[in-house]
Parts: C-alpha cells; structure tokens; sequence
C-alpha cells in the first residue's frame, strides 16, 4: 500500500517540522493549504512535492472548507494525513479523516516507515510516556514533535482547487481582542514562567522581581494555573493555554513537557532553570541552569543590577 502523504496547513507555524517528518516516509507529499495564496507560495519553497491551494475568502473562516478539502483527500486517497496543533488545522484533519477513513492519532512526536507499515511514536500520559503505535490502515496525525525551519528551495507546483464558496454559511463577523489580560503574555517580547519547582504561593514576589528587572511579563505551566490556582489561567502557557513568540522566555522551575513547550515552540530564546539536570527542558533550551531556583533567580536579579 502507498504512502502517500497529505500535510493540512491553514497558517505557516510548524510547517518544516511537518513536511520533514512527511518526507521521512520516502513517498510523494502534498501539502494542501487553505488560506492566502501568499501563504501557499511559502509552503511550495519548504519542500513538498505538489501544493493543493483552496483560496480562502477573507470573510469565512477556514472551517467552512472542511468539506470542500475532504473532498479532495478522498479522491486522492492519501495514506498519511498530517496537520498541526492550529484549531482550524484539526477541524481540517478531522473532517478529511471521517471522509477517507482514517485512525486519528493526537500528540504524534515522530513517525516512519516500515514497510508496508507505519511506525508512530506518540506523547501520552501527560507527557510521562512515549507510546510507539504500528499500523497498515490510513491515519490522520496531529503532529506536536519538535520544529525545525522550513527548507527554501525551487517551489512546487501550486494546482488551486476551485474556490467555489461553502455549502456552510459561516462566516466572520468581527475580530476583536479577547477579555483579562492574557494579551499582555501573548504580546510581551519577555516572559518568565514558573511551573512546580516553585514550592508556594507566598514566593511569587522573587518571580515577580525578575521579571520586573527584564522588563517581562508572567506565565506559568498548567498545573500552577488549573491545580493550584496561584496564577490566573489566562497566563498558562501551553497546548491548550498561551501559545507565544516572545525574543526571551524564561522558565523557572518547568521540567518541559511537551504541552507546554507547544506553547513556545516559537520563542526565540529559551532559557531554563531547574534542580534536574535531566529535566526534558533542558534538550530544546538555548541555555540551561542547573540549580535551585531560590539561588539563582536572587542571583538574576542582582546581576541585572536591580538590587
């Protein structure tokens, strides 16, 4: 049986990581991107074989298509069917599966030929296991392994698929920015995060002197927000939390599970401190300290010149 390989792209996050783990397979990729033609042209340059473009109406949102592009998967009959974590991706990718039969497989970290065979690695348990999974039939991934930059290179061929307008009549009717004060996480150049390594609530202040000191806004890690409540839950960085781009984040006390680095996969720098120098953290951090975090954020501080 082939194993063809459709990539779903609604936005440019994560694209590398997706056509390289779809080229892995060694089989033909196409990539079917529902949005601007600009970002189709992107996705020809990152190194699939063939692009499929439905030109999305900047008035109706992606979802609508799901139909017209499940449509097109079940033609083409793809073995592998491969989307980000993006909600609209997933709306894609399960439409497409339901239509093609497909097995969907969530948190998916690395994937391979074996044979007639597909071998799937995938995040369970909260992140505490990797789970490999072996199948024939065809399956829908939602794709969270580690992002790599997309290659540039001579672009694919770009075949539109007709932009006749959705059976639905969804359609957007304004854009505006949500309530509290999330955005300010979202938005900030620096963020300093804590996760469990902090023993109490009472000892937010030496996190909050740090952060201060760089000028920098506070996230956590989900169980600070949802399990102990000691930050409010639209600061929680993570897969189903805050997904930021900040030039500096700074996690204090955060082992680096991947729902929370989903979160940060497109921080430009990631500095981490934590007491376990096998914290998983500590593989993908541009620099690491291992330590206590009640020494070093002191240290930290002082060193920035604010005490």
């Amino acid at each position: 049986m082939s194993m063809d390989t459709w990539v779903l792209v609604t936005d440019a996050r994560h694209v590398g990581a997706m056509l390289a783990a779809a080229r892995g397979l060694g089989t033909p990729v196409t990539a079917a991107v529902v949005g601007s033609r600009a970002l189709a042209e992107l996705v020809a340059a990152a190194g699939p074989d063939t692009v499929v473009w439905v030109e999305q109406d900047a008035q109706i949102p992606v979802e609508a298509y799901a139909a017209r592009l499940a449509a097109a998967v079940v033609l083409a009959a793809p073995r592998v069917l491969i989307s980000s974590t993006a909600p609209a991706a997933r709306v894609l990718l399960g439409a497409a599966a339901a239509r093609r039969g497909s097995v969907v497989l969530p948190a998916v970290v690395d994937l391979a030929a074996d044979g007639d065979h597909l071998v799937v690695q995938r995040s369970a348990v909260g992140g505490a296991v990797i789970e490999t999974l072996e199948t024939s039939s065809p399956v829908a991934i939602v794709f969270t392994g580690e992002d790599v930059e997309a290659p540039v290179g001579s672009p694919a061929a770009i075949e539109t698929i007709p932009a006749d307008l959705p059976a639905s009549d969804l359609c957007l009717i304004r854009t505006e920015p949500a309530g509290g004060d999330s955005s300010g996480v979202r938005a900030a150049a620096r963020v300093v995060s804590v996760g469990r390594g902090v023993k109490s609530k009472a000892d937010l202040p030496l996190i909050e002197e740090l952060a201060a000191a760089l000028g920098a806004e506070i996230g956590c890690s989900m169980p600070v927000a949802d399990d102990l409540g000691w930050i409010s839950k639209d600061r929680y960085v993570g897969r189903s939390g805050q997904h930021i781009a900040p030039r500096l984040y700074v996690a204090l006390g955060i082992s680096g599970a991947p729902q929370h680095m989903e979160g940060i996969r497109d921080a430009k720098v990631v500095v981490a401190v934590n007491s376990d120098k096998d914290a998983p953290i500590f593989r993908t951090a541009d620099f690491g300290i291992v330590g206590d975090l009640y020494e070093v954020v002191p240290a930290l501080v002082a060193a920035l010149g604010t005490t």
